[in-house]
């Protein structure tokens, strides 16, 4: 048992759900089992995103982001259907659950991955015995596949659990760096997006293993201090703690959506921020903090993307507020092209006990008004519903929203 609990070290599990809303849907619906499947947003719409898919689906190239007619051009047997997020919201729950019946020290990072500290579980069986018996449970009481990472670090742990899918078990140690991990394309490397691999492939780094081994200094010059962390990690080094308190640790709240076809259509764009602003305003309601900066985010038609920002005077936390200062900057840095995804981030966050806000001669008398206002708005929607002041939005059911948030992410504890 010695060999498996190293006395100064650590045993951390990744738990990664293998393509976690397909494999939910399958669940429901076992006559999905063995087929094609993806799930969309507007699955009818040509344009519509595909969020995931199942491994039948990916062996014909199906791929997450992917437009629906593409996808169907490469898979005609494809079936396609709408995302049902609480069924994967509930699904998650039940997953995390049967992980803290190991341990407490879990960190939730995702609706669908997570880590576990399992250190000081030597009693309950080795980590291999302990990884098997999550991944049984969850498949027994779930019907839902997982990968599982056992490393000495979350970083290890991270990549181990992608080396082998669906329903794989993998361990890797710091003695296999050279054989599993270095040999790895540098694309592969969690932490490295395509943007930071053509930087490294300009320095003729292509595997891991290059990163580990080319001089520090060259990859801080083209990267910063994220070249060093990267070679750090590269070498196996992750003192990360396992933190099941980070998931209430949050910069920003935000949210974004596709769109149901590609526009320029002012009125569209505005229903759509509209709908973001009330998402927002409610999930910071919810955790009582007020926003200094919001951060819009523009996807065209191309699937270019763009992110603009503002520092605020005054803290804020009304969807009417929120609307106009993404309205302002989409207005300033929209260049006219069909726009495919829009988002709103509040960020600079504070909580409310925090905030004081300094109202000053000239906006004490438009602030108090708008305060009376306010109130009543949210007595009258207490009552009647929150549907009671929809301005502009004509919203169906296919309005789908296809970022997921992080604050549900501890239900598991309650």
């Amino acid at each position: 048992m010695s060999k498996w609990y190293p006395k100064n070290g650590r045993v951390i599990f990744h738990v990664d759900m293998n393509s976690f809303y397909a494999s939910v849907e399958m669940a429901y619906d076992p006559s999905l089992k063995g087929k094609p499947l993806a799930i969309a947003g507007n699955p009818e719409e040509r344009r519509g995103i595909v969020v995931t898919s199942s491994y039948e689906a990916r062996k014909f190239g199906v791929k997450t982001t992917m437009p629906v007619g593409e996808a169907r051009r490469l898979c005609t047997d494809l079936i396609v259907r709408k995302p049902k997020f609480e069924r994967y919201r509930a699904a998650s729950k039940e997953m995390f659950k049967i992980l803290s019946e190991v341990t407490e020290v879990i960190q939730p990072v995702s609706i669908d991955e997570g880590y576990m500290d399992i250190t000081d579980c030597h009693e309950k069986g080795t980590p291999p015995e302990l990884a098997r018996y999550i991944q049984q449970k969850i498949k027994d009481e779930l019907d839902l596949p997982c990968s599982i990472g056992i490393a000495p670090n979350k970083f290890l742990a991270k990549m181990a659990s992608d080396m082998k899918k669906p329903m794989g078990i993998t361990i890797l140690r710091k003695r296999d760096l050279p054989t599993k991990l270095w040999v790895l394309p540098i694309e592969e490397m969690y932490g490295v997006g395509e943007k930071t691999a053509e930087k490294l492939r300009r320095l003729k780094i292509n595997t891991i293993g290059d990163l580990a081994h080319h001089p520090v200094f060259e990859l801080k010059q083209i990267l910063g201090i994220n070249g060093e962390r990267l070679q750090n990690r590269a070498n196996g080094a992750d003192d990360r703690p396992v933190d099941p308190e980070a998931v209430h640790e949050f910069k920003s709240i935000g949210t974004s959506t596709t769109l149901a076809q590609d526009t320029t259509d002012d009125y569209e764009v505005r229903q759509v921020f509209h709908r973001l602003s009330s998402k927002v305003e409610a999930r910071m309601k919810n955790k009582k903090v007020f926003a200094r900066n919001i951060q819009i985010m523009i996807r065209y038609h191309d699937r270019k993307t763009v992110t603009r920002s503002r520092q605020l005077s005054d803290y804020i936390s009304r969807k009417e507020d929120l609307f106009q200062m993404a309205m302002q900057l989409f207005d300033e840095h929209w260049n006219q092209s069909p726009v495919r995804l829009l988002g709103i981030t509040a960020q600079d966050l504070a909580e409310e006990a925090e905030v004081s806000q300094q109202l000053n001669l000239f906006n004490y008398e438009e602030q108090a008004k708008k305060e009376k206002l306010y109130k009543a708005v949210d007595t009258l929607s207490e009552k009647f519903g929150p549907q009671t002041f929809k301005k502009l939005e004509n919203r169906s059911d296919n309005h789908v929203t296809t970022s997921f948030q992080k604050d549900f992410l501890d239900d598991y504890r309650k």
